[in-house]
């Protein structure tokens, strides 16, 4: 599993070249999202993983990074062989791309 940082993932999302993975939970989403990520909460990964495309990179995103480290080594374990962790998670996105994105 690989980190990046978010203003190295801000361009990979501006041409589509990543899928994003958001592993918190719905009542984060509705506080704080970046468009077009694919929602599944990191308990219902093990389920629904089957969800992502395998044809593109997947970058996992959670609040603070921790949930998104245990996404991505659960896909990396099926099979999944580029994955990446938002470092800092939407909380580092809020605050070193977009400050309109809400802070909780």
């Amino acid at each position: 599993m690989q980190i990046i940082s978010p203003s190295d993932l801000k361009p990979l999302l501006a041409r589509g070249a990543v899928t994003l993975l958001d592993v918190r939970l719905p009542e984060e989403i509705e506080t704080a999202s970046l468009p077009g990520a694919v929602a599944i909460p990191l308990h219902e990964l093990p389920q629904r993983f089957g969800e992502l495309a395998s044809d593109k990179p997947v970058v996992a995103m959670c609040h603070h990074g921790v949930r998104s480290q245990t996404a991505a080594r659960f896909l990396e374990r099926n099979g999944y062989t580029e994955v990446l962790s938002l470092d800092g998670g939407i909380d580092a996105w809020s605050t070193q791309v977009d400050a309109t994105v809400p802070r909780y």
